[in-house]
This record gives structure tokens, C-alpha cells and sequence, in this order.
């Protein structure tokens, strides 16, 4: 057993973990690697068809307890629906995995208005549902964890992803004034701020030219934040260059650091 296995078994074997976005990229990831410290998974994302086969997989692999419960974040009723289906039930969450949330690449101006809205509820709106739902029940226990997935882009504007990178500062704040807040319960926060991950999200949200290269695995964000989270980082960046951008970008003009984003950002005409 690795160290790292030893650390997240040590710390989650035999609780129930809570993954949003479970289906696909770090949230797949996330699930995989709290199996394999031991934790029974819920696992929830709309496509049922996909939970059902991981469930069954991580079943198989692991021996861990699994539960899927299908639920759209943007709809608003879904924390209620989750929550319900767990803690409603007896089933005790003991982490809770806020990592559901896409992007929007282009120009804002020009942007759908409803897809930019449902980037907002899903990547902020049902975090603060969720977290606000199971996060009292942690403190009556005394003990929990909670991770939010931010991103690197919560530490500089992103022009052409204005309303990601402003969803992704929420989030991140959030979990740092919570991880204060609940400390003396025991409870660990951590913000997840991973930057280029290979996954679905550039896909989804536009950005796959931007980012080519150098892309870091799902595998290796996942467990880079799950240990930090366990260890009560209340932030982590998971790999070594994002720490050194974001050092140097607190010594350099906010606007000389949001101009170099949008020279690179910026849509290419035709």
C-alpha cells in the first residue's frame, strides 16, 4: 500500500462520501480514489446510465457500498433531492465532494444568457444548497469533511471565461471562510484549484485549443485533493507550475494580468 493509500484509508475507510459531477473527469476520479481509501460512494450526475456502470465497477474493484441518486444540479430542488435520499434515510454523509460545474468560453456579450445562468446555479447557487443542507449535520457529529472544487482561475480574471473564473473566486472563498468556520468542530474544508485537467470540461465549455498541452490527469488532481483535504489543507493547487503562476501573479499590476489572459483567451476572427 502506498503512502497516499494508507493516508486516505486511514482517514475515509468505511464512511460515505457524497460526489457531485461523479460521472465523467475529476469527479470519476474523485469517486476512484475515495474507493480506494475505503469510503462507500453516493454518486450523482444526470446521466444514470453512466453512474449505474461506475457503481457497479467500483462495487466490484474496491467492495465498498455504493448508492446513485440521478439529479440535475441547475435544478434547484436537487440538493433537497439528494439530501434526502441520504442523511433522509440514515445514511450518514461524512464528506461531501462539491465538484459538479462546467464552463462558457467567448465573448459575454455574445453569450447564451440562460447557459451563463446555469453556470452560476450549478457551480455556485447548489454548492452553497448542499454545503448549507449536510454541513450542520457534520457539526451535530463532530467530525466531516467538505471539498468544493474552485479552480487556478479563482486567483486572476479570465477574459472570454469572465463567469467561470467569477464562479470559481466564489467557491474557493467559500471553502477558505468555512474551513475557519468549522474548524473547531472538527471538520476539514479544502478548495480543489486544479488548472488544465485532462476531462470533459474543454469539450463542454470551448477551450480545448487553449489548452493543448501540458494538461494534468484527472487521476493525479483527485488524489493530490483528497489528500490536502484529509491532511486540512484549506486550499490546494495540485501541481507545481499553477503554484508558481499564481506566486508571481500576486507581485504583478491586476491589469497587466488580466491583459496577458485575454491575449491569450481572445476568440481567433473566423
Amino acid at each position: 500500500m502506498t503512502q497516499s493509500s494508507k493516508l486516505l484509508r486511514d482517514a475515509l475507510h468505511g464512511k460515505w462520501a457524497l460526489v457531485t459531477g461523479a460521472s465523467a473527469g475529476i469527479g470519476l476520479a474523485l469517486a476512484e480514489q475515495l474507493a480506494t481509501g475505503g469510503a462507500n460512494l453516493v454518486l450523482t450526475a444526470r446521466r444514470q446510465d453512466r453512474l449505474e456502470a461506475i457503481a457497479l465497477r467500483l462495487q466490484g474493484q474496491y467492495g465498498i457500498e455504493t448508492k446513485i441518486v440521478p439529479a440535475d444540479l441547475a435544478d434547484t430542488a436537487a440538493p433537497e433531492q439528494l439530501f434526502a435520499a441520504t442523511e433522509g434515510t440514515g445514511l450518514a454523509v461524512e464528506v461531501l465532494i462539491n465538484n459538479a460545474g462546467f464552463g462558457y468560453y467567448g465573448r459575454f456579450a455574445e453569450g447564451d444568457a440562460e447557459r451563463q445562468r446555469r453556470m452560476v446555479e450549478v457551480n455556485c447557487g447548489a454548492v452553497v444548497h448542499l454545503t448549507r443542507l449536510f454541513l450542520p449535520r457534520m457539526m451535530e457529529r463532530r467530525r466531516g469533511h467538505v471539498m468544493i472544487v474552485a479552480s487556478t482561475a479563482s486567483y486572476q480574471p479570465v477574459p472570454y471565461m469572465s463567469t467561470y473564473a467569477a464562479t470559481k473566486v466564489f467557491d474557493r472563498f467559500l471553502a477558505e471562510g468555512l474551513a475557519q468556520e468549522v474548524a473547531e468542530y472538527g471538520i476539514k474544508v479544502s478548495a480543489l484549484c486544479p488548472g488544465p485537467t485532462e476531462s470533459e470540461f474543454h469539450e463542454i465549455a470551448g477551450t480545448r485549443s487553449q489548452f493543448g498541452k501540458g494538461r494534468q490527469s484527472a487521476e493525479q488532481v483527485a488524489r493530490r485533493g483528497l489528500e490536502g483535504l484529509v491532511r486540512g489543507e484549506h486550499w490546494v493547487i495540485p501541481y507545481g507550475a499553477g503554484k508558481g503562476i499564481v506566486l508571481m501573479e500576486r507581485f504583478l499590476p491586476r491589469r497587466f494580468v488580466s491583459g496577458m489572459a485575454a491575449r491569450v483567451f481572445r476568440p481567433k476572427a473566423g
